[in-house]
């Protein structure tokens, strides 16, 4: 029988009323209790996670702690931890939804022993509050209450350990309830986890952390910054647009001084406002944090700023803003965050030479973050000798208007600086990835197949879906080495002549069920993460690289959609969506698909599939093998043409793939190169993408997952538009159409860089692809810019993409809702899937960075041990593509690198290019204009670079303490380099490369043997992580085409 209650709450409004609301409060005989000893687990209905039976106590923590120590209960060590309902609010609503969220996940997370009990729902435990009573007392009050009710029901059977920060709370509480213990969280690790040192650690550091924010704000400092407005006083401004709410995006070049914000909810009256604002100087950030929801004024407009021209160190490609560096932008203060997105950062603490020019008090270290765009964090630790060799893992807690930097708590160690693993733990953390192994309740519901037990199709299956084994050629296309196979294609003749094209793609959905353990672990992670030597899977290993991938010659489960086509036009006549069962014949990897297609059947050798077959059946098999290609590839061309025609962009993206050797280490540093193959698999893709984003939204118009791409600012394209008219070559932007037909036309028939470079360009100026809910936005924001379709989804990799999982339940869905069925699938609504969505975007950017960031640290890595004035292999041929006010940007071919080439140096001397192919620095000055710059000495020598010109370029590595090494790029010649020795120049890049990377293989070989014990332990932790570390990457080729360059975040403004 539900009791009612009422809950009265005072908002105030923006008009500074109060107003009071009353919401009815329902309370409950019997809610979950998820403990195994509960006495009526029918009643409580404990069905969800459990607590663990071995425990000895049961610990629930106060509001205070749960706020405060977060970080410490999430240790896996500690076991039978109880959240109340009143604690995990006090956290919603005073440290905001991202420390919120990580409850969240945490009480979800099945490798850790914890759950959630709605206190405040039981009518045995809810407490109303007492007039005049404290918010504080009142919380602690009702969490001990819980606690006390929570012991008898489990029969007096587990004696409970109440943790507070509350001295009152335990004097009061400490002796009244025989079996319910009330302790201080520090007295708690002392007494029950003695040996529990890194709990210690973190503990007494949130402690310090603590107490010094405590003896500040007692102290009267002067202060550095003004304090923030009030939230309601905030609010009405947006309201009234006074004010503008923005994500601050620090720019990683000027940290000291660039800021922008990303304009988010803009009133009407602001609609005006184009470009981002500019924040210039610390002082106008306010303490906010890159990342950050903030709140900005505009200032007058003659105190507006523009943006420099100029390189400064670390500077790279950037999209471009669209502002000239004189052209003044529009430029506010912050005054206000509505939401600070503080999370875990590498440091490095300071030399033992710095920690003395710090002064006297060891004890307050100033640690520099990893992210150029994060500032100094002053942290207590008597360790900073100890640890100034190490990355180091540190938080936020807060930033006081008293202090220039923000104070912080140490929290781990990850490894040593420039040592490979712990370069690469940086940057997972810096790019908030984890990679905990799977934990045993997940494995658990994974399926067996081993040779004792081997997989089978279930009978049911066969009955329910349709068999393609027998009658299907299916095969599949994909780099070398992949383990998970996503997709398969077929193509036929049907009776009446017309062709049957199949795109057929993992049924991952078939072992992964709704809300299942290993579902919530591969919605959190999102994605696989690809680094350059490694992946980590979104999927076990179990499904990612057996059950759900389509290898050849085994019976898989499969989601397909099967067209029929004209055959002659290839138009569609009709679709078929669903279930299937395969058995792929072939699986092919690219360069062999191509060698078939281009007619090279000497290849055949190299297909293992062939081999054990006889000369008559092989020949048969071959020539069918050979007219499946090659049909797809008609298909796919005129699929191609007719996106074409719409205005479907080919943009170049310059991307890197690290190639392994069979002892998994770097074999080669391998620009992509493009087949015909690669697009016809990419449109046979992008097809099934589209027609199944129609299915989906035509059965679910609000709570499908799309993918949008919305049209670039044209502002963004000012540069590309410049640089082309350098060439004589005009680049239309009003549309994709044009666009695209532009591009198609820049080409310098003696230079096939330029156009290459062009389209890189392009891609640079476009917005980020996104998914979305149709729900959230209107039809006409539907639409695709790059790809030219007015639908589109993904569909065609559930492996390793979860938002693929949950298109595949929502097309199960549409078909049962054809079929007039049941609809047995979980759908989202639509505010669930827009929050979702809204996380696997994120989750893809920072996949994005951290491949692009670990490709970069081993390109440094082959460098860094080079002597640059001696060594041959560090000279190059590199283009211009951009002219600033003090140097150039610079593109290398052979490696796939493009940096900043300064021509006037730190001391202000200018770049002097001698007859020999050599440079040196002189005195004198430097004159831009659009398309050229022109070095004169003083002595009036003058060498003049213009855009897409060859130079010769030496190449070296700046090694950084504190941040990541970088790459240095010195110009030596304005001519083009020609290699001394002829031989080489016949030589393939490839092999050139790999005679690169066999040196970093070994060194980094040489550091492991030096460390054979720690390289073990790694090799156990690999293993035990159950991740993939495979032989060659998962080149993301049909994302080439839809834009997956444009994922990564770095804004328009920077």
């Amino acid at each position: 029988m539900l009791q009612k209650r009422e809950k009265v709450l005072l908002l105030r409004t923006f008009q500074g009323r109060t107003l009071r609301i009353v919401r009815e409060h329902y309370l409950r005989p019997s809610v979950p209790c998820n403990s195994p000893l509960c006495p009526q687990p029918a009643a409580c209905r404990n069905d969800g996670k459990l607590l663990s039976a071995e425990v000895t106590h049961y610990v629930i923590p106060d509001w205070k702690v749960v706020q405060d120590y977060l970080e410490v209960l999430e240790f896996p060590e500690l076991k039978g931890i109880i959240f109340m309902q009143t604690a995990c609010q006090a956290v919603q609503h005073q440290r905001g939804r991202r420390q919120y969220n990580k409850l969240r996940n945490l009480l979800k997370d099945a490798r850790h022993d914890c759950v959630l009990f709605a206190n405040e729902f039981q009518q045995h435990c809810y407490l109303p509050r007492e007039k005049g009573e404290a918010m504080e007392k009142w919380q602690t009050r009702s969490i001990y209450n819980s606690a006390v009710w929570y012991y008898h029901h489990c029969g007096d059977r587990m004696p409970i350990v109440m943790v507070t920060e509350d001295e009152e709370a335990i004097q009061q509480y400490g002796s009244e309830t025989e079996g319910v213990f009330v302790i201080s969280f520090k007295n708690y690790l002392d007494n029950f986890w003695p040996d529990l040192k890194a709990a210690h650690e973190l503990c007494d550091s949130i402690l310090q952390s603590r107490r010094e924010r405590e003896n500040e704000s007692q102290e009267t400092h002067g202060k550095e910054y003004p304090e923030h407005l009030p939230l309601e006083v905030l609010e009405a401004g947006i309201k009234s647009g006074r004010y503008i709410q923005g994500i601050l995006n620090v720019n990683k070049h000027r940290a000291q001084i660039e800021a922008f914000v990303r304009l988010q909810g803009a009133s009407s009256k602001d609609s005006d406002l184009l470009s981002d604002i500019l924040i210039h100087g610390t002082k106008a950030r306010n303490r906010s944090i890159h990342g950050d929801v903030v709140v900005v004024e505009l200032l007058p407009k003659n105190e507006w700023k523009g943006r420099t021209g100029a390189l400064c160190e670390n500077d790279s490609e950037d999209k471009a803003s669209g502002e000239s560096p004189s052209e003044p932008m529009p430029t506010g203060r912050v005054v206000g965050i509505l939401q600070k997105n503080w999370r875990d950062y590498v440091v490095t603490f300071p030399s033992k030479e710095e920690v003395q020019s710090q002064g006297k008090n060891a004890q307050k270290i100033l640690v520099t973050p990893w992210d150029y765009r994060i500032p100094k964090i002053r942290i207590s630790t008597q360790q900073a000798e100890a640890l100034q060799d190490f990355r180091v893992v540190v938080r936020i807690d807060s930033w006081e208007t008293t202090s220039v930097y923000p104070n912080g708590h140490f929290v781990r160690v990850l490894g040593r600086i420039g040592d490979l693993e712990g370069e690469i733990a940086t940057i997972l953390v810096e790019n908030s990835i984890s990679v905990v192994p799977f934990s045993e309740a997940q494995m658990c519901e994974m399926p067996v197949n081993t040779p004792e037990n081997p997989w089978k199709v279930s009978p049911k299956e066969e009955r329910e879906r349709k068999d393609l084994r027998n009658t299907h050629l299916v095969f599949s296309i994909d780099p070398k080495g992949c383990e998970d196979v996503d997709d398969t294609l077929s193509v036929r003749t049907l009776a009446n002549g017309n062709l049957e094209l199949g795109v057929h793609i993992a049924d991952v959905t078939h072992f992964v069920t709704p809300n299942s353990y290993i579902d919530v672990e591969a919605r959190t992670r999102a994605t696989t993460y690809y680094l350059a030597d490694r992946r980590y899977d979104m999927l076990p290993s179990i499904l990612s690289a057996d059950l759900c991938s389509l290898l050849g010659g085994v019976d898989r489960y499969a989601m397909s959609v099967m067209w029929e086509l004209d055959k002659t036009s290839y138009e569609i006549k009709k679709v078929w969506y669903g279930r299937t069962i395969i058995r792929s014949a072939y699986k092919l990897f690219y360069e062999a698909a191509q060698e078939l297609l281009d007619g090279n059947f000497s290849i055949v050798d190299d297909i293992p599939e062939f081999k054990a077959l006889e000369e008559q059946s092989r020949q048969a098999k071959l020539e069918e093998l050979v007219w499946a290609i090659g049909k797809l590839t008609d298909i796919a061309r005129h699929i191609r043409a007719k996106r074409d025609r719409c205005g479907a962009l080919e943009l170049e993206g310059i991307e890197v793939r690290v190639q392994l050797d069979d002892k998994k280490n770097i074999h080669d540093l391998i620009p992509k190169q493009p087949l015909e193959v690669h697009e016809t698999v990419a449109e046979c893709m992008i097809l099934a993408n589209h027609w199944v984003a129609k299915k989906i939204w035509e059965s679910f118009p609000h709570q499908a997952l799309l993918r949008q791409h919305p049209p670039p600012h044209q502002e963004f394209f000012s540069e590309l538009r410049e640089c082309a008219k350098a060439k004589g070559f005009f680049i239309d932007t009003r549309s994709n159409k044009t666009l695209a037909d532009s591009l198609d036309r820049a080409n310098d028939p003696s230079d096939p860089l330029v156009n290459q470079l062009l389209r890189s360009m392009a891609t640079q100026a476009m917005s980020n692809a996104l998914y979305f809910s149709t729900g959230s936005c209107a039809e006409e924001e539907f639409q695709h810019y790059g790809l030219a379709l007015d639908k589109y989804t993904h569909f065609t990799s559930p492996i390793r993409r979860y938002s693929d999982i949950v298109v595949h339940r929502l097309l199960m869905a549409a078909i049962s809702k054809d079929k007039k069925m049941e609809i047995k699938e979980n759908l989202f609504s639509n505010k669930d899937l827009e929050e979702l969505c809204r996380h696997i975007n994120n989750r893809n950017r920072a996949a994005q960075h951290s491949q692009k960031q670990s490709t970069e640290l081993f390109q440094c890595m082959y460098f860094k041990d080079k002597d640059s004035e001696t060594e041959e292999r560090c000279m190059a041929d590199g283009i211009i593509y951009s002219i600033r006010t003090n140097g150039v940007l610079v593109f290398i071919p052979r490696f796939g690198i493009k940096g900043a080439a300064y021509l006037r140096n730190k001391d202000g001397l200018v770049i002097s290019c001698g007859p020999d192919n050599s440079s040196e620095w002189m005195p004198g000055s430097l004159q831009r204009s659009q398309n050229k710059i022109t070095s004169t000495t003083a002595g009036g020598q003058s060498v003049t670079f213009h855009l897409f010109d060859h130079v010769t370029v030496r190449i070296s590595v700046q090694a950084l303490r504190c941040h990541s090494d970088t790459i240095r790029l010195e110009i030596i010649s304005n001519k083009p380099y020609m290699t001394p020795n002829p031989e080489l120049c016949h030589q393939s890049s490839l092999l050139l490369k790999s005679e690169l990377v066999k040196e970093v293989t070994r060194s980094v070989e040489e550091a492991q043997l030096a460390q054979e014990v720690k390289g073990k332990v790694l090799q156990e932790e690999c293993q035990e992580y159950c991740q993939t570390k495979g032989r060659s990457l998962y080149s993301l080729l049909e994302e080439i085409r839809d834009l997956a360059l444009l994922d990564v975040s770095d804004s328009h403004a920077m």
